[in-house]
């Protein structure tokens, strides 16, 4: 890692124009002098692209076609240039200290490619904290005992199918932070506008292919409201079975090392696809080419732990 490397903000944006100069207002104003914000417009039909061109050359702007979060993740990738990518939604903000926080932790641990950290819940103002008890929890869990920075390297678990009690709850978007070196390695990810890929893509695969850190600190605010109160919505057990079974999909893909993982993970996605009254139409090509690309005792296993996992609702182990 260079002495001031370049940390890179991508912020993904669609149809957020109530939020969007909060966002990237913070991620211009951080404390960290050597930045750049990338903007990466994914076909707003609202405001954004105006808001946008305002910011003139203080930012560089990425206007495009919707195709959801997997493409906008690519898109700011491939439009940036520095050593440290932090990704940002555009309904979120950073804390002015984020990137100089960020940029000591990979200085600190060279070995380190992925460094993901804690998130402050608040409301769709900006300023009221959230009970995060009450909804399924998005940041990382905070203990008063444990130090700021804890290092991880899962890579050995990964590859023999577990993470379970490994890690706590991980963050969404905008708590991932990479070096540019593990994202060229995971970057493009397959891209759908209807059942792309998300964030969670881009924890596995990193959590498998590099050491890692992570920072007991809040150094983002994670904005809770309508559009996006995830917790809240009706068909949430449905969507989150859609992202794990296509996340496990194309991680056998790309990745057929991590195919232990990869299989627990498909069986946690069909349990609760079960729960939520079958396997979508869109997903069953998906679910059929991986199940016929295993032996006969893997696809056993997965069925018996997708048994389990639909009686006992249990989370991916």
């Amino acid at each position: 890692m260079k002495d001031k490397p370049v940390v890179s903000i991508a912020i993904n944006n669609y149809n957020y124009e109530r939020f969007l100069p909060e966002a990237i207002d913070s991620a211009l104003n951080q404390t960290y002098p050597h930045i750049e914000v990338i903007v990466v417009d994914d076909g707003s039909t609202d405001n954004s692209k105006e808001i946008i061109k305002n910011y003139g050359d203080k930012i560089i702007p990425v206007f495009k076609e919707n195709g959801g979060q997997a493409s906008a993740f690519n898109a700011g990738f491939a439009a940036s240039r520095g050593d440290i990518i932090c990704f940002l939604d555009a309904d979120d903000a950073f804390v002015p200290e984020k990137a100089a926080e960020i940029v000591k932790a990979f200085g600190d641990h060279q070995d380190a490619g992925w460094c993901f950290h804690s998130l402050k819940w608040v409301d769709a103002d900006g300023k009221t904290s959230i009970n995060k008890n009450s909804q399924e929890d998005a940041s990382i869990h905070k203990n008063s005992h444990e130090s700021l920075i804890h290092k991880y390297d899962l890579r050995a678990h990964i590859k023999e199918g577990k993470l379970k009690d490994k890690l706590d709850n991980l963050p969404s978007t905008t708590g991932l932070c990479f070096t540019r070196s593990l994202l060229q390695q995971i970057l493009p990810m397959p891209e759908a506008k209807r059942i792309g890929l998300n964030d969670g893509y881009l924890e596995f695969t990193s959590i498998g292919l590099s050491k890692g850190i992570i920072l007991n600190q809040e150094l983002a605010l994670y904005r809770v409201h309508g559009s996006n109160a995830y917790a809240q919505r009706p068909d949430r057990q449905k969507v989150q079975a859609r992202i794990i079974v296509l996340t496990a999909y194309w991680m056998r893909t790309k990745f057929p090392e991590f195919s232990k993982f990869t299989n627990n993970l498909l069986a946690t996605g069909l349990g609760m696809y079960q729960r939520a009254g079958g396997v979508e139409m869109e997903c069953q090509e998906f679910v059929e080419n991986y199940l016929t690309s295993i032996t006969f005792p893997e696809k056993f296993e997965i069925y018996l732990r997708a048994l389990y996992n639909y009686i006992k609702n249990t989370k991916f182990q």
